[in-house]
């Protein structure tokens, strides 16, 4: 199908070009330097308008993305003078199956309509840190969040998937139906097609939960790190921690501390004791409805900002590192710029007892780093600094540490701003980084259901 007008005939959904009064709003993302000016954005309502828009797409040449949440700070949900397959408009709702402890959640649905959605139930998911990410990227990337030290990955939640892939077909990947492309699914983000419908399994789960920020000045953080490290090593049950080297509002360095416990304040405090102990200038944290938790973050990651995101793992605190990286973070803030430096203490035991080869994610015994700067001005200069920065940070931390693998130098593949090629068929080198041992098999997988690559907006796995 190559004629518009035909193809707008057919489609059910909402069709947007440069030419509407909403083009604007239906461009913009949450990084407002990963916008691009697509010449279409389908806001499809079934996986039959998925059909019509790929089949349109590929009749004229257009290069398709695939928006969720729009999240991708690498602009992976995002098209210039291409084609925008825009889930987040109809297919956003979580219909909750209490009985089977089940969610069937939109591909275009954010995690906090899931959040909320469970928990009158009693029940919950993995569902990252911040709650206007959409699942679908989230989830297709793999999915770290505060439940993981219980529940594992997002993918280990994940049952079933509707997948449309590059030839129309609409599909049901689960262990048992097409269990190849469910494999690839699960961490291999949007290489396979789109997701119009993901069914994830829930787990019972308290009302409230006890979470928040601790507020350190920079001369702890040499205690800091010591508490953090013995506290690792103990292997955390029923809790997480994010430790944020930032600023205050008035541009002061300051470490915060996220912690969260799954139970009530009374027993979060205690287990938090030794971070206390240290002393903190402020105390955020207390006891919070368990819908709240991945709101903690929302002030800081609002929409409409610069965004530079970077992902690498350290195998443990080390302070003469984290030193160095908060110096040199102090010294890169600059007026609206604001760098930042996260440490994620997600338990990763439940992430590593899955065998390897059960799912494309990669899985490292090494906790996540985000470096995450931010700006208000959106210029090419300020996207530059943000890179630049970011880099340094890296090399800062990577320099510390031993025995690390290139791979897991890269870190979590969901962190990474250059996850995206411009090329419209390009072997990506880093792609066989990211999923290494996986990546030869995800070829084969390619080969089957995208043979001539046209879902290729992150880290894009050439066919065999």
């Amino acid at each position: 199908m190559s004629d518009f007008t035909a193809f707008k005939s057919q489609f059910k959904g909402d069709i947007c070009t440069p030419d509407d009064a909403d083009y604007h709003q239906a461009i913009a993302r949450w990084a407002v330097n990963a916008q691009r000016r697509a010449k279409i954005v389908a806001f499809v309502k079934d996986a039959s308008d998925v059909v019509l828009a790929i089949q349109y797409a590929r009749a004229n040449d257009l290069r398709i993305a695939i928006r969720g949440g729009g999240h991708s700070a690498a602009g992976a949900s995002s098209s210039e003078d291409g084609l925008v397959i825009d889930l987040s408009r109809y297919l956003n709702g979580a219909r909750v199956d209490a009985e089977k402890r089940l969610v069937y959640v939109g591909g275009g649905a954010i995690w906090e309509t899931v959040d909320k959605e469970a928990i009158k139930h009693g029940l919950a998911t993995v569902g990252g840190t911040v709650n206007h990410t959409g699942v679908g990227g989230l989830t297709l990337g793999g999915g770290y969040g505060w439940l993981t030290s219980e529940h594992g990955l997002t993918i280990d939640n994940l049952v079933q998937a509707t997948v449309v892939t590059a030839d129309g077909s609409i599909l049901t990947a689960n262990d048992t139906e097409h269990p190849d492309l469910f494999f690839g699914i699960r961490g291999g983000g949007s290489n396979f097609g789109v997701v119009t419908e993901f069914v994830l399994r829930l787990h019972p789960q308290r009302a409230t939960v006890y979470a928040g920020m601790l507020v350190f000045p920079p001369a702890a953080l040499e205690k800091l790190v010591e508490v953090t490290t013995a506290w690792w090593e103990k292997g955390p049950e029923k809790q997480g921690s994010i430790q944020m080297l930032t600023h205050c509002p008035e541009g002061k360095p300051i470490i915060g501390q996220i912690l969260f416990y799954n139970g009530s304040e009374v027993e979060g405090r205690a287990n938090f004791k030794v971070f206390f102990d240290i002393g903190p200038i402020a105390d955020l944290t207390k006891e919070i409805p368990y819908e709240q938790l991945n709101a903690l973050q929302n002030a800081m990651t609002f929409h409409g900002q610069g965004v530079y995101m970077m992902g690498l793992a350290h195998r443990k605190p080390d302070y003469p590192t984290i030193a160095k990286a908060f110096e040199k973070l102090s010294s890169a803030k600059t007026g609206d710029f604001r760098p930042n430096l996260g440490f994620e203490y997600f338990p990763l035991d439940k992430i590593t007892s899955v065998p390897k080869g059960t799912t494309a994610f990669r899985r490292d015994p090494t906790p996540s780093v985000l470096i995450l700067n931010m700006w208000k001005e959106n210029t090419e200069e300020n996207t530059q600094r943000g890179r630049r920065v970011a880099h340094e940070l890296a090399d800062i931390i990577a320099g510390g540490q031993a025995g690390v693998t290139a791979a897991q130098k890269m870190g979590y593949a969901n962190y990474d701003a250059e996850a995206v090629t411009e090329a419209k068929i390009a072997p990506s080198e880093k792609a066989k980084v990211v999923f290494a041992e996986n990546y030869p098999k995800l070829q084969a997988i390619k080969k089957r259901y995208d043979p001539d690559n046209i879902f290729n907006k992150w880290f894009p796995i050439v066919p065999a």
